[in-house]
């Protein structure tokens, strides 16, 4: 279950209901000097995301912390543990105000609110009036404004990302009760009531008047009077007109004679006329609160707070630790922060170096590259080169001058040209770099002069270019004679198949023969026909139905064949 109210540890918000708070007060500090030469107006000790901690933030915070350290009366040793963490508390209550910034969380709503709180409990008419009273006592009340925007806007984050995400069953409160008993420990105590008879104790007949009235007033208490009434009418103590209310004392608070006398009572008994130095009085014990532990339904409010927030601050210290890790922390060297995390990434700064410039590659013009074409090659003179041995290469050659040899034997290098257009199923003509000459190797064959030495080839010379010749411009050659075949002879040939023997003509005959009836279809007999001896005419001279008179032309029609037998 969650708890409606949701109380924050003093130590992540910091004061927003004071309106004097001294934590406001700019302190006066001397500023370090800046290696440039002039004056620091804010130290930065800490940055967080889009936020930073000055030295005066920091100051004013420790200052606020001695002032409460005194107040609440802490020892030397929990004032330095407090002064340790003070940094850290800062940086989380920043962590908090840029989660706040990132969920949308304003608090303008509640700022309102808190400060028509605050102008109600000062008395004042309006918020103006709040603002005139800050400026009275030397507060900027912007900074008070943004110092109470800070501590809302903190605890409904608080609230928001942890506290609704704590919840727990009344069985584990219960349980927490019973492990923690001690601390709901209570003294026994009496609420007690008064009637106060003044008398001196050195005037005895005022004391003994004294004494009667006291038995009087206990007589009708008994006989069921109203012991508050009874003590307006007839108490001389200041407690009169309250009906002789005293409070509640603990055991101890009072002097013996009286403790002994009302710790015995129970709740509605009263005791008979004590005498003091005051006269005499009569106690009645209107509430009587036994020690010891408290029962659970008593303080079961007070325990369910408790294990709220037993579990709540180690949730916030976790959900802290996880931001840190998130977040862009930089501290000032000197200054640690206790509730740094393992994983948490320091920024490292170095000194900026701009790029070198790219140096410009030189672009040619040319339709084939060497990185992806092999068309671009070395010149003949360079191929010739390469195939000279290095003996002969290195030595001087007579006769050739040096820088001409050397500008030779160059690669040769396509420069950029015009573009040319290449008509379809022609080759280009000048784009295309010259083709190269393959290396021809040296058996060992010299030529010859007349004198029967060796000629010495120069290898420098370029070689004679070839000439191209047509197809057509070739030496014919005579074709060969075909062989004479004598009579008897055939021409071979060699794809043509073997001849075939007796075996395979005897079945070819036999699968050439006539097939049909009794196996005997070779003599088609034709139909025979019978002479005509009438004139020839067509079908469609003659009448459909011949009249009855037509003499008969005397031809006699022909009768059907008969079908011929077949033989047996």
């Amino acid at each position: 279950m969650t708890l409606r109210l949701l109380r924050i540890p003093a130590a992540f918000v910091f004061g927003t209901m004071l309106l004097a708070s001294s934590s406001l007060a700019l302190s006066q500090n001397v500023a370090p000097q800046s290696p440039y030469g002039g004056t620091t107006v804010q130290d930065i000790i800490a940055r967080i995301n889009d936020r930073i901690i000055t030295r005066s933030d920091y100051d004013r915070a420790l200052k606020e912390l001695d002032q409460e350290s005194r107040q609440h009366g802490d020892s030397m040793q929990q004032t330095a543990e407090a002064h340790k963490d003070l940094l850290r508390n800062l940086i989380d209550q920043q962590l908090w105000l840029s989660k706040g910034k990132e969920l949308g969380i304003t608090g303008d709503t509640e700022l309102i609110k808190r400060l028509d709180e605050i102008r109600k409990q000062y008395n004042l008419e309006t918020l103006e009036d709040l603002e005139k009273a800050a400026k009275q006592q030397g507060v900027s009340y912007e900074d008070f404004k943004a110092n109470i925007r800070n501590g809302i806007v903190t605890q409904l984050v608080m609230r928001q990302q942890v506290g609704n995400r704590i919840q727990f069953t009344p069985g584990e409160a219960e349980r927490y009760y019973e492990q923690h008993k001690q601390d709901y420990q209570q003294t026994e105590s009496v609420h007690l009531v008064e009637i106060l008879i003044s008398a001196s104790p050195g005037d005895q007949a005022k004391l003994a008047a004294a004494k009667t009235k006291a038995d009087d007033i206990e007589t009708r208490l008994h006989a069921g009077g109203d012991f508050a009434q009874l003590a307006r009418s007839f108490s001389d103590g200041t407690t009169a007109s309250e009906g002789g209310e005293l409070g509640t004392y603990h055991r101890g608070d009072l002097s013996s004679v009286l403790e002994e006398k009302t710790f015995p009572l129970k709740t509605g008994e009263f005791t008979a006329p004590i005498l003091t130095r005051q006269g005499y009085i009569i106690l009645k014990v209107v509430q009587h609160i036994p020690g010891g532990a408290k029962p659970y339904k008593e303080v079961m409010q007070d325990v369910e707070e408790a294990y709220y927030m037993s579990r709540m601050e180690p949730a916030i210290r976790d959900y802290l630790t996880k931001m840190r890790e998130e977040a862009f922390i930089q501290l000032k060297p000197g200054f640690a922060d206790t509730g740094a995390s393992a994983k948490q990434t320091t920024p490292i700064f170095s000194a900026y170096t701009p790029p070198a410039p790219k140096k410009k590659k030189k672009v040619e013009r040319t339709r084939f590259r060497e990185s992806t074409h092999a068309f671009r090659q070395k010149s003949r003179e360079t191929t010739a080169v390469a195939a000279v041995p290095a003996e002969t290469a290195a030595a001087p050659v007579k006769g050739v001058d040096k820088k001409k040899h050397d500008k030779k034997t160059d690669v040769a290098s396509e420069k950029p040209g015009k573009k040319e257009k290449i008509r379809f199923g022609m080759k280009p003509r000048g784009t295309l770099p010259a083709a190269a000459v393959a290396p021809v190797e040296d058996a060992g064959a010299v030529p010859e002069t007349a004198t029967g030495t060796p000629e010495p080839i120069n290898p420098l010379e370029p070689a004679a270019p070839d000439h191209k010749t047509r197809f057509s411009s070739r030496a014919r050659l005579p074709k060969p004679a075909k062989p004479t075949l004598q009579p008897d002879q055939q021409p071979t040939d060699a794809l043509a198949p073997a001849a075939a023997d007796a075996a395979e003509v005897a079945d070819r005959q036999t699968q050439s023969g006539p097939l049909g009836l009794a196996g005997d279809t070779a003599s088609k007999k034709k139909k025979k026909h019978s002479a005509t001896t009438g004139d020839k005419s067509r079908l469609a001279d003659k009448n459909k139905k011949p009249a009855a008179s037509t003499p008969d032309s005397g031809a006699t029609p022909e009768a059907p064949a008969a079908a011929p037998l077949p033989k047996q």
